[in-house]
């Protein structure tokens, strides 16, 4: 006999059955899990392909390449003696050295920061999740304004994990081929980068989604 909604042993009353606070604390786990993944993976993709790519066409660093150093002391800095070591005087515009051996230099991969960002995404709306977490007495857990905000983290939690993997998967393609085709062909950088751009916007749709979806998770009023 199939079982009916209200038959103790089905897959409906079992979710009821199941504690808010666990749908709530695994949909949080899958916003900043499922992102991190996702960051990882376009990091993964983007930088093997750039770094393959640089060996024959090492020009490619330059666009594909962020360049800046973190200046201290002044406006050249101290790490370089004030700049003198690479024949820098007062009011001269400021020259970059990427592999400086006395100043700091960064190196950031413009692919690989729209990849970083898949994962503050994650971490920015876990961090709004666990804020909607309120402390309920035992007796209203099951109530369904209780099992409405359960399953509106665990919603929001799974519509921002997903999206940013997805989105950090689109933009560690975009930015592999950006350098591959970089290394062929200079003209095609600006022509990806464009594209790249727009699918990093992806992540913020579902940013936005799971916003508006955590705002229906109110919890009942505590009881005087």
């Amino acid at each position: 006999m199939a079982a009916t909604l209200g038959d103790s042993s089905s897959w409906s009353t079992a979710l009821v059955k199941i504690s808010p606070y666990t749908f709530s604390a695994v949909g949080i786990a899958i916003a900043i899990g499922v992102s991190v993944l996702g960051a990882a993976w376009g990091i993964y993709i983007t930088g093997s392909s750039l770094i393959g790519a640089a060996i024959k066409a090492p020009r490619i660093t330059s666009k594909n390449l962020i360049r800046f150093r973190l200046e201290f002391g002044g406006i050249f800095g101290v790490g370089c003696n004030g700049g003198k070591d690479h024949g820098l005087v007062e009011h001269q515009p400021v020259r970059y050295y990427p592999l400086c051996p006395k100043g700091l230099t960064v190196l950031s991969n413009k692919s690989v920061i729209f990849c970083e960002a898949v994962a503050i995404y994650g971490v920015i709306v876990a961090i709004i999740l666990q804020t909607k977490l309120e402390s309920v007495p035992s007796s209203q857990i099951y109530e369904p304004e209780s099992l409405r905000a359960g399953y509106a983290i665990f919603a929001s939690g799974i519509i921002v994990g997903f999206a940013n993997l997805v989105c950090g998967l689109c933009v560690g393609i975009i930015g592999s081929s950006c350098a591959l085709s970089d290394a062929q062909n200079s003209s095609l950088f600006v022509k990806i980068l464009v594209i790249e751009i727009f699918g990093s916007a992806l992540g913020l749709f579902g940013v936005i989604v799971g916003i508006i979806m955590s705002a229906q998770a109110t919890w009942p009023a505590k009881s005087v």
